[in-house]
């Protein structure tokens, strides 16, 4: 039995797909299913049930599932503890973002790959849902967003910094020289806001049920960057967390006058999992990172 043969066989029972898991795997699909087959002769059981139209797991494909799982989760923690072992720092990193969290991001991102060449970045930007089923399953090493309003299960949420809920407008805006602004204030302009899912939307979304008050969008959009852009350009309001604007020029985020205003940005990892040498230096130049420390206790 071959570790590539588990890897051929989960792909296989994710997908019941037989076409679909080769081209995940970069393999053509009769060497596929000749893998398969190997597999299924080495353990003298079958381990899918076949037909012209689908594919299903039969009792001892079921059964094998969950150890072939954890067999290529201890070999790939096996590879990554030789390679913090020769404290080399090669390979690579996958970091899972939240849009609101890009902007915090940049400066790290420059400081590591500057002092650590060897180590490849792989960065997904997606909503924060997507993101904890992709740490779920291995595909990203840790998340960076904000802390869910609900613990998740088998997720641990360390945090990072401070941040809060505000109304962001073009500098020039007649909004732009208040401390604080209310929802009413925000009612009078023109709104557009991030789309539904999105963590600043998901927040507005449970305050407005609160307190029961309607914020009518013109526009929804699932990018911040155009948001930002078409906010920058009018005299339109959104939401966003403050966060979302570090180092943006032309936009002023004010605070929006709710009590417990409060978002809290967060390393997401999962529970017992082993953490790469490159990921705790990653993490550890985030915290001295300016746009951190800006928001440490920010909101005291």
């Amino acid at each position: 039995m071959e570790l590539r043969q588990l890897k051929y066989f989960i792909r296989v029972a994710e997908c019941l797909n037989f076409s679909e898991a080769a081209k995940e795997s970069c393999i053509s699909q009769s060497t596929l299913s000749q893998q398969i087959k190997q597999l299924e002769q080495e353990l003298g059981s079958e381990l899918f049930l076949r037909n012209s139209r689908t594919v299903a797991l039969t009792e001892a494909g079921m059964e094998l599932l969950p150890y072939a799982r954890a067999t290529i989760k201890d070999a790939d923690a096996c590879i990554e503890r030789i390679r913090d072992l020769k404290d080399i720092l090669t390979g690579t990193m996958n970091i899972g973002v939240t849009y609101s969290f890009s902007p915090i991001l940049t400066e790290t991102i420059f400081s590591f790959i500057k002092k650590y060449p060897k180590v490849k970045l792989n960065i997904f930007y997606k909503p924060m849902s997507e993101l904890m089923d992709m740490l779920r399953d291995r595909k990203v090493d840790f998340v960076l967003a904000f802390k869910p309003s609900a613990p998740m299960e088998g997720i641990e949420s360390h945090i990072l910094f401070q941040n809060y809920l505000a109304a962001i407008v073009s500098s020039t805006h007649s909004l732009a020289t208040e401390k604080k602004v209310s929802l009413e204030q925000i009612s009078q302009y023109g709104i557009a806001l991030p789309s539904k899912g999105l963590q600043a939307r998901n927040m507005l979304d449970k305050v407005l049920e609160r307190y029961k008050f309607n914020l009518k969008a013109r526009i929804e959009l699932n990018d911040p960057d155009i948001l930002l852009n078409l906010v920058r350009q009018s005299n339109l309001v959104t939401v966003l967390a403050e966060a979302s604007i570090h180092n943006e020029r032309g936009v002023k985020a004010v605070p929006i006058d709710i009590p417990d205003n409060e978002m809290v940005g967060c390393v997401h990892t999962l529970e017992d999992s082993y953490r790469k040498h490159s990921m705790l230096e990653f993490i550890k130049m985030l915290c001295q990172s300016v746009a951190v420390r800006e928001r440490i206790n920010s909101w005291l």
